[in-house]
């Protein structure tokens, strides 16, 4: 039996350990333990065609709509005519999704032409998942370790030969015959995110340094709405599809004026609307009314947001509630075919760190949990099929939409004699907020490219876990400015304050590879 490991316990990578088991020897490897991932956060729901009035063409056209004018149809394709069958496979992992009478419950999120958002306890629509899907997972012989860290990964003559990992007892080796990369995002690159603290991109970052490539890094989706407190807890955008709105601190509402949709608009619109807004008003958060939908319904049907309003001492059924944008999913990643395969054989990234081209530019909402079922699963299919040549490279190149960029790996003797100080987390997500977040400009980058350059990671002899967190943070950093320079055009989750219109000859991703040394 070939043996197969399966990185991070998210959506992805529990679909992948469940559907592997049955064929293959796995461990499934996780940096916390198996509930803590973005999954457990999301709260909106996950997308699909489940009602007799919406169509797979119309989804795949919401998404391409706004991913703008950049996605990769045929993964967008996969997406929506493969969701349907995975939300079944998810009801028989156990997962009750919301209904009104015999039909589901569906929510409208923004850019959407249909209700078609699934939801679960209201929204716990993640946490449902997770919890339904990691008691699946406990049923099977996967061999499971929690608190796990993913140093490297071990490749020979193009080919991966296992994970480099290490716990409290120290760093060890697991071979391989396959990786699933299912690790997540790296929201942490970021002062404010919606993301939680182990998404510091360490899966990215191991793959990039084994030679794996990188594409549309420079794509950073920005939740509209975040509470604007400490922690920036997401506040789902399926509250405006209910019908709250967005009002300035004079009362007015403001987005009507930006976009047709308004509240309802793609979330790179929505996010640098309520920036401008933020900014005409000397900083302070705009504020998200939903007292029109009344205390009660609040309640039962976004109970968990609820609850933690309250705990802020914030009474959103009576009052309007102060939220800002904040980092929250990323588009960009390791570079795959629609298999999951990388440019690295038996390396398959799936899920958030993976680049599939479905999400184009900015993604659709709910499309995430939706794309990690469909991907993972497919990874999973082709897992003992023989690996095609350039998988991933082929991928990509055969849009003709290729451009490539080299940045320094951080351990590469030129930088490490620039390098005067041990990377600072915080002054890094500060500087990449500042420079790199909503607005960006070719001074403010490359600002960040000389500030950056600055820093070193920690000696590896004696790194503990942050210290390879900050190793990989600052890795990302270089890549996502670097491809951020590059592309000198506004488009989707990517906007120049020097470049503000979309170039249509622009339209190909940026692709980021080592330096040779």
């Amino acid at each position: 039996m070939k043996k197969l490991v399966v990185i991070g316990s998210g959506i992805a990578g529990l679909i992948a350990a469940v559907e592997a088991s049955r064929t293959h020897e796995v461990t499934l490897v996780t940096k916390s333990n198996l509930a803590e991932s973005n999954t457990h956060y999301a709260q909106g729901g996950i997308a699909a065609v489940v009602s007799h009035d919406d169509t797979v063409a119309e989804h795949v056209a919401d998404t391409l709509a706004a991913g703008a004018n950049y996605c990769y149809r045929p993964a967008v394709e996969v997406l929506c005519e493969e969701g349907p069958s995975r939300i079944q496979d998810l009801i028989r992992f156990g997962v009750d999704f919301d209904k009104q009478g015999p039909e589901f419950a569906l929510g409208l999120e923004a850019a959407h032409s249909h209700p078609r958002v699934l939801h679960a306890g209201g929204d716990t629509t993640g946490a449902d998942i997770s919890k339904a899907l990691v008691e699946t997972l406990k049923s099977t012989a996967t061999a499971i370790h929690e608190h796990t860290f993913v140093i490297d990964f071990e490749v020979s003559e193009g080919k991966i030969k296992g994970v480099h990992l290490m716990d409290a007892s120290g760093q060890h080796f697991v071979e391989a015959d396959a990786v699933i990369l299912a690790s997540g995002g790296a929201g942490q690159l970021y002062r404010h995110t919606t993301n939680p603290a182990v998404t510091t991109g360490d899966g990215v970052a191991a793959a990039f340094r084994a030679g794996a490539e990188l594409a549309d890094v420079e794509f950073y989706q920005f939740h509209p709405t975040a509470l604007a407190v400490p922690g920036s807890f997401l506040i789902s955008e399926a509250v405006r599809g209910d019908g709250a709105v967005l009002i300035n601190n004079a009362g007015e509402r403001f987005m009507q004026k930006i976009h047709p949709l308004g509240e309802l608009a793609p979330r790179d619109v929505v996010a640098r609307g309520i920036q401008a807004e933020m900014l005409s008003q000397g900083g302070q958060p705009v504020l998200l009314d939903a007292t029109g939908l009344g205390s009660e319904f609040l309640s039962q049907r976004f109970p968990s947001i609820s609850k933690t309003t309250r705990a802020y001492g914030l009474d959103w059924g009576k009052n309007p509630i102060p939220v800002t944008p904040a980092a929250h999913y990323w588009m960009g990643g390791v570079a795959t075919d629609i298999w999951g395969r990388t440019s690295i054989e038996g390396l398959f990234a799936v899920g958030e760190v993976a680049c599939t081209g479905a999400h184009g530019a900015n993604r659709l909402a709910s499309n995430s949990l939706l794309e990690s079922i469909v991907f993972s699963r497919r990874a999973v299919q082709v897992l003992d099929e023989a690996w095609p040549a350039e998988a991933a490279s082929a991928r990509w190149k055969e849009t003709g939409l290729v451009a490539e960029i080299e940045i320094l790996d951080e351990s590469d003797s030129a930088l490490a004699r620039t390098a005067r100080n041990v990377v600072d987390r915080v002054e890094l997500q500060t500087l990449m907020w500042d420079n790199v977040g909503l607005a960006r400009t070719a001074e403010g980058l490359r600002e960040t490219q000389r500030a950056l350059g600055q820093w070193r990671s920690a000696n590896k002899e004696n790194r503990l876990f942050t210290d390879w967190e900050d190793a990989n943070l600052l890795l990302l950093a270089r890549a996502v400015t670097a491809a951020a320079l590059a592309r000198e055009e506004s488009r989707g989750g990517h906007y120049r304050l020097d470049f503000k219109t979309t170039d249509p000859n622009l339209a190909r991703p940026i692709t980021i590879v080592r330096k040779a040394k």
